[in-house]
């Protein structure tokens, strides 16, 4: 529930930088600043919105900092409150003195996520924009920064909003026939409402089927890097990460376990996972590294299976097909590593006939890399999607979509079927009460509202 009462918090990270921000909000909240701050620029009739104060931040009469206030009226914050922002000097200490004036004079300290709340409750935003701040501040690549601010500008709210608008004037016209039934008059034309309902399917189940794209946007691309023991798996990993995150050694078996780690490339970011060494091994822990390794592959969205140029597996095709069964859905990039040595002649030869597209690389100096992730962006251009179309990446919207679909599937079947009204209005709610999820709306109310205004009904 939204209170009214005045709140602080720091809102840069924690720790020491050049200048940290207090943020204060609530209703009034300048009467707890104006005791400790002191302005040559304040007037008597107080602060203006959107203008920044330089003054002194005192405590009785010891002074902790020279601060920038910066005042925002009421209905023109990010909280929709009147708004402060201080400030001041990254000094913990400083940062301490001054957020306990405030909670001396009345403020209390935020609750996580409680500005973006209020933003919400006071009509600042929706919930599918206040979800879309986490994902801005949380973005590590482009393509998620790019979708984060699509949807914070409302882009998915607006599609919501156009579906609801839809469904509700035709879920009126349902309702507005219950309270007419001893009547029998048809408000909504169930012709019009079936040719609605196969648009408005057809509409949400695309948005749901962007979740796939948008969560591997969100999440980073999931590449598993796959091959037979000294392959140079983990040699791979370290040089498209840039460090030595992986033990690398002539020892077969030496990676046991999955590391992961990410990196990104022309906006996108990938997840990558370096595996065991797949062979026929009696080890027991080895054995375990290799079932990670195959639940690796069966979970990710690209493969750089890996071949060592100076001594390929007899098996090598057999292999790859064992891979394509394990990972359809998974993009294969056959990779033929340490093609800079000179004892790897006859085997690019035995290659050329390969019935399979392969890159010729080597890990350890880097030769290739950059065709093979150029193939990589390629391949991958699905997960963007369109920077300019609205990507569902959030787990609840799914889930909320994923919902309405199966509910508009029923209104379907009970139109076709001259399903009785109120069966059939029930399933219209479900549908309704599932898009209002996504952006907060409180679907009876708004059926209520949408019904009232638009009828003199007489009761």
């Amino acid at each position: 529930m939204l209170r009214d009462d005045i709140i602080c918090a720091l809102s840069t990270p924690q720790g020491i930088g050049a200048l940290a921000i207090i943020r204060v909000s609530g209703k009034n909240s300048h009467s707890i600043i104006t005791p400790f701050f002191n302005s040559k620029r304040k007037s008597e009739s107080g602060y203006n919105s959107h203008q920044a104060y330089f003054g002194n931040f005192y405590d009785k009469d010891e002074q902790i900092d020279e601060v920038l206030i910066t005042f925002f009226d009421e209905g023109k914050s990010f909280t929709g409150e009147e708004s402060f922002e201080i400030s001041c000097h990254g000094s913990r200490f400083i940062i301490q003195r001054i957020i306990e004036c405030l909670l001396q004079t009345g403020a209390r300290l935020a609750d996580p996520g409680e500005y973006t709340m209020r933003a919400f409750m006071n009509g600042r935003m929706d919930l599918a924009q206040s979800e879309a701040v986490a994902d801005l501040i949380h973005a590590e690549n482009k393509t998620m920064h790019d979708v984060a601010m699509r949807q914070l500008k409302g882009g998915l709210s607006s599609e919501i909003d156009s579906f609801r608008d839809e469904l509700v004037h035709f879920a009126s016209m349902i309702e507005l026939e219950l309270d007419f039934s001893e009547e029998d008059v048809e408000f909504a034309s169930r012709k019009q409402l079936l040719k609605m309902l196969e648009s408005l399917k057809t509409n949400v189940q695309s948005l749901l089927d962007s979740f796939k794209y948008g969560n591997a946007i969100k999440n980073g691309i999931a590449t598993a890097i796959l091959g037979a023991p000294n392959s140079g798996k983990s040699t791979l990993l370290n040089s498209l990460l840039g460090e030595d995150r992986a033990i690398v050694s002539d020892i077969a078996g030496t990676t046991r376990d999955t590391i992961e780690d990410s990196f990104n490339y022309a906006g996108l970011s990938y997840r990558l996972i370096d595996t065991a060494g797949i062979r026929n091994t009696e080890d027991s822990i080895e054995k375990i590294g290799i079932q990670k390794a195959l639940k690796a592959a069966e979970k990710a969205d690209v493969i750089f299976y890996l071949i060592d140029a100076t001594s390929p597996e007899k098996d090598i095709e057999k292999r790859i097909e064992n891979i394509k069964r394990c990972a359809p859905q998974a993009k294969l990039f056959i990779c033929l590593n340490k093609t800079d040595k000179e004892e790897t002649t006859t085997t690019l030869d035995l290659f050329k006939e390969f019935k399979y597209d392969i890159f010729h690389i080597s890990a350890k100096s880097k030769k290739g890399l950059n065709s093979l992730l150029e193939a990589l962006n390629d391949a991958t251009t699905w997960t963007a999607h369109s920077s300019s179309q609205t990507i569902v990446t959030n787990a609840r919207h799914a889930d909320a979509l994923r919902r309405t679909s199966e509910a508009l599937d029923d209104s379907i079947n009970a139109v076709e079927m001259n399903i009785p009204g109120d069966l059939l209005a029930q399933d219209l709610r479900l549908a309704l009460d599932g898009l209002g999820e996504i952006t907060g709306t409180i679907s009876s109310e708004e059926l209520l509202s949408n019904i009232f205004s638009k009828f003199c009904i007489g009761k």
